[in-house]
């Protein structure tokens, strides 16, 4: 029997495939995976993987990576799949052709009729006879995403080519997923994987395989458990804090450690409270949800848990220049260095340039370059010209984030040729003309980064870039962060249906006008007040609510810091 898991990236399907492959071979199955913990089995076929997922390879076409992708699944088939199945094996995939049909005819648009051959070519006639398509909300499926880099150490600012194409990628190729499940009903099987313990999800796909195993026929296409009690959709901004909160606490019972990273960035008592019930068991991704935190709660914390996790409380710092951070810093410099460094964006101050003078003794030339952003006096220019001789290009392109000058853009235009996408990731906020022309080129090759290269930008050429971009993807959205003029909000309303999210995360640092209150709760009113949504929304009322209030700020920070149940480590 051959079984295939498909879902976007994110879904949980290369758990579940797992998941299940281990609980039949318990059962007594030969069972082989095509693609055992997340790796591709035939070395070819991970070769090729690596070519269609390099970012500076932009000029690769979607038909190339069709035709690549086709390349990868038809060697696995010939030197995985077939022979397990000639052996009499459960054989297990974590993608097949069909990704390559939701992916170029859903994702890139390419016309889905004009791949079907390529797809039986490649297939020679060799298709699953059971198709479990793990379905979910992408947004959902993206925080998973950055959580699982986080807690494995990845980069979380490095891009893959599908990334570059922006989050509506795999918003269309969903829905193509969904598609190619209604044409077949027989052959697929769609799971939900939204809010339901991934035992229970386990369980029920072990039901389903085995019953096909043993030639029992299953009732339904869809093999979703039943739903936990429905979300209550706030009615008023005041009801979303006890909303998000009575979800999160829920979260917390199946996805503990997504449930305290959400708290990233959300001020308040409440959110406090959390913090300290999760902290002992998740030192380090608590710390980091303090990130743009600056009340006295947050910094407790951090005082606690310096030694603990330094790296991630060096992170939760962002680029604060304040004196209580930098004293910090100073402390956690031994210990974090990396992060320390790149901390120091923006500050030209002497304490600052003590701790880059003792890293560029210590050979950390590279890590220096990173925290340079914004800093333009003689000594940054020496370190940038050094970065060059050594080769140090994207470093030295992200040293240039802020600047505008002309001897920026200047380094700027020596870098392109070395790595384009760095130096598009430094023009982030620009109106130069350097900036507007690498826009334009790259328009059609990253355009996740080019829109967000437009945040705060309020000019014609960003808003006609914005205009282009919103049916495509969010992050034409998320460049509105805080614009109040009124062509932003025109996208905002326009797109609400589109990328309920995004437009809500963009109201941060705007007041609770009755315009802001009326968008948010059309959002959860159009999402069913969905974890995603809901998060973004408890975020723009806390803080709104935090800065027009800053004396019930004061008074909770002082309640916390009495907390008789504060956690020791």
């Amino acid at each position: 029997m051959f079984i295939d898991f498909e879902g976007i990236d994110g879904s949980g399907k290369t758990t579940l495939s797992n998941l299940l492959a281990a609980r039949l071979r318990r059962l007594g199955y030969r069972v082989a995976h095509a693609r055992e913990g997340g790796e591709l089995r035939s070395p070819i076929a991970r070769r090729i993987r690596e070519l269609t997922r390099d970012s500076k390879l932009l000029e690769m076409s979607p038909r190339t990576e069709f035709f690549l992708n086709l390349a990868r699944d038809a060697q696995q088939l010939e030197e995985v799949i077939a022979p397990a199945l000639a052996r009499g094996e459960v054989c297990i995939s974590d993608r097949y052709l069909y990704s390559q049909l939701a992916l170029s005819g859903g994702g890139r648009g390419l016309d889905m009729a004009a791949l079907e051959p390529g797809c039986e070519l490649a297939a020679q006639g060799l298709w699953p006879d059971l198709v479990i398509l793990v379905d979910v909300e992408p947004d959902l499926a993206r925080l998973r995403k950055r959580l699982g880099k986080l807690k494995g150490e990845k980069a979380t600012d490095s891009d893959s080519r599908k990334g570059l194409a922006g989050a509506g990628l795999a918003v269309r190729t969903r829905e193509a997923f969904l598609a190619l499940a209604r044409k077949d009903p027989a052959r697929w099987l769609v799971i939900e994987n939204n809010d339901q313990p991934l035992h229970v999800l386990e369980q029920r796909i072990v039901e389903a395989v085995v019953a096909r195993l043993e030639g029992r026929e299953l009732q339904a296409q869809s093999i979703n458990p039943p739903r936990s009690s429905p979300v209550h959709v706030p009615a008023t901004v005041d009801e979303v804090e006890e909303t998000f909160f009575r979800t999160l606490d829920g979260l917390e019972t199946r996805e503990p450690q997504l449930a305290v990273w959400l708290l990233g960035g959300i001020p308040g008592f409440a959110a406090h409270q959390r913090r300290l019930s999760f902290v002992e068991r998740f030192p380090g991704l608590t710390v980091r949800s303090l990130g743009g935190l600056d009340d006295e709660p947050s910094w407790a914390l951090r005082e606690l848990l310096w030694e603990v996790v330094p790296r991630e409380v060096a992170e939760s710092l962002g680029s604060n220049p304040a004196p209580q951070a930098m004293s910090l810093r100073e402390r956690l410099y031994i210990h974090a260095p990396t992060e320390v460094l790149g901390g120091l964006k923006k500050n030209s101050s002497p304490e600052a340039w003590v701790l880059r003078e003792h890293a560029l003794r210590e050979g950390r030339l590279s890590e220096v370059l990173c925290g340079l952003a914004g800093v333009e006096d003689d000594a940054a220019w020496e370190a940038r010209e050094l970065g060059v001789r050594r080769g140090l290009y994207a470093e030295v392109a992200r040293s240039l984030i802020g600047l505008a000058s002309p001897r920026a853009d200047a380094l700027r235009e020596s870098l392109v040729s070395h790595d384009r996408l760095a130096v598009l990731r430094s023009i982030h906020g620009l109106d130069t003309p350097f900036a507007r022309q690498l826009r334009v080129a790259l328009e059609d090759k990253a355009l996740k980064l080019v829109l967000r290269s437009l945040g705060g930008l309020s000019t014609d050429d960003a808003y006609a870039l914005r205009e282009r971009g919103a049916p495509l993807t969010k992050e034409a959205l998320d460049s509105l962060d805080g614009l109040d003029d009124p062509r932003a909000w025109r996208l905002r309303e326009a797109f609400v249906t589109r990328w309920p999210a995004t437009v809500v995360s963009s109201l941060e640092g705007l007041p609770l006008t009755e315009r802001t209150e009326a968008l948010v709760l059309r959002a959860l009113e159009l999402t069913s007040a969905r974890l995603p949504v809901l998060r973004n929304a408890y975020r723009i009322v806390a803080t709104a609510h935090t800065l027009a209030h800053p004396s019930e700020r004061t008074a909770a920070a002082r309640r916390v810091g009495d907390e008789p149940s504060h956690p020791a480590l």
